[in-house]
């Protein structure tokens, strides 16, 4: 069975809340691509995602998605002018070959990165959709089976601007059933740990992490570091710059509180290296930006360094959750899935039945495939919107 096409969409889907809320002063955060203080990354005030489908000759169609939270117009091109003409005509049952295949297109160039990577685990995603599919077999069999069917959790983000607002949303939370929280910080050190106390003592049965969002120096992170281990919370994600491997290895040396890292990191190589130098203790490959091949290799590289994987998941819509949810089901050591409320309730509206999520567990979406039922006819008019 071979390969017949590849298209791509770009949505960019309005909602009432934004992804991380307000801003911190309580106001809407305004149109167009805004960096969002204390946070120095662009941030968009739709959910903005790239999609795309695999068709094999029979009609069978598998679905991929990119992490593109920004212009993902830039790696729907890759997709059009670069993979699409080299996956016509391959093998739609070898996701595998196909994956190294594409890699290497523009691997000695340097593109194993950035909007290569997302273009690249788009389709491998996809491939990997239509594979199970066509064998009638669920994505998680297809790479060995599920070590499990229910895929514990945390809450993302308690996306309110001020403490007694997140407090009280935590309780919420809480009263519902959640077991853990991960709160997104930055503000500096004392803000952060008044924040982790606040939402501590109005829902005491909750874990607590701290995503810092690469907000902090070295010496800072320190003092984070340990408020947050006095305070027994659960991990701190990525506290210092992006690229600062040596400093994160620094700091989990001086830390109790285990270092979550991840989502910056595309491939197996980089994890690789941050794994040879103890620069991570928790692996957070995010499925949208790895694909699913990689992700899989991420997870036994972690595994071989006796490091825990807990991926990484925040803007992607149904289909980028669906495969998280796959691999995590596959992964001998996982810790847990994130877990947005936001954006899995904007993911449902290009599917045909939402995904069943509770507040402390994801169930394994059942069925070929992703186990997932695309709606084409409204990612099409979300595409036109745009």
């Amino acid at each position: 069975m071979q390969i017949a096409s590849v298209e791509t969409f770009t949505l960019k889907i309005r909602h009432t809340d934004a992804y991380l809320g307000v801003l911190p002063d309580g106001s809407d955060v305004p149109a167009g691509y805004q960096v969002r203080t204390p946070w120095r990354s662009l941030y968009s005030p739709r959910f903005e995602t790239l999609l795309v489908k695999v068709v094999a000759e029979d009609g069978t169609a598998g679905w991929g998605e990119a992490l593109a939270p920004v212009a993902p117009e830039v790696p729907a091109r890759i997709v059009d002018l670069l993979l699409a003409p080299a996956l016509t005509g391959q093998d739609a049952l070898a996701p595998r070959p196909a994956w190294s295949r594409l890699r290497n297109l523009m691997r000695e160039r340097g593109h194993l990165v950035g909007h290569q990577a997302d273009a690249l685990a788009a389709v491998d995603t996809a491939l990997w959709d239509l594979a199970g599919r066509l064998r009638g077999a669920p994505v998680a069999a297809l790479l060995g089976g599920a070590f499990r069917d229910r895929l514990p959790t945390y809450v993302s983000g308690l996306p309110r601007p001020t403490d007694p607002e997140r407090a009280e949303l935590a309780a919420d939370w809480q009263a519902r059933g959640a077991r853990a929280v991960k709160l997104h910080l930055g503000h500096g050190v004392a803000a952060d740990l008044a924040t982790v106390d606040a939402v501590r003592a109005a829902a005491p049965a909750l874990r607590i992490a701290v995503d810092a969002h690469w907000a902090y120096a070295p010496a800072e992170a320190r003092g984070l570091a340990a408020g947050l281990a006095d305070r027994d919370c659960w991990f701190l994600e990525a506290p210092l710059a992006p690229e600062d491997e040596d400093g994160h290895r620094r700091l989990a040396e001086r830390s109790a509180l285990p270092l979550a890292v991840g989502e910056t990191l595309r491939n197996r190589y980089e994890f690789a290296r941050w794994l040879r130098g103890n620069a991570l203790e928790i692996a957070q490959p995010d499925v949208a930006r790895t694909g699913i091949t990689e992700a899989m290799a991420i997870a036994e590289l972690s595994s071989a360094h006796h490091v825990p994987v807990a991926p990484h998941h925040s803007v992607g819509l149904g289909v980028a959750l669906a495969a998280g949810l796959h691999v995590s089901a596959a992964v001998e050591d996982l810790l847990v899935f994130e877990y947005q409320p936001t954006s899995t309730d904007v993911g449902s509206r290009i599917l045909r039945s939402p995904l069943t999520v509770l507040p402390d567990h994801f169930p394994l979406p059942e069925g070929p495939g992703l186990g997932i039922d695309v709606d084409e006819e409204a990612v099409r008019h979300l595409a036109e919107k745009d």
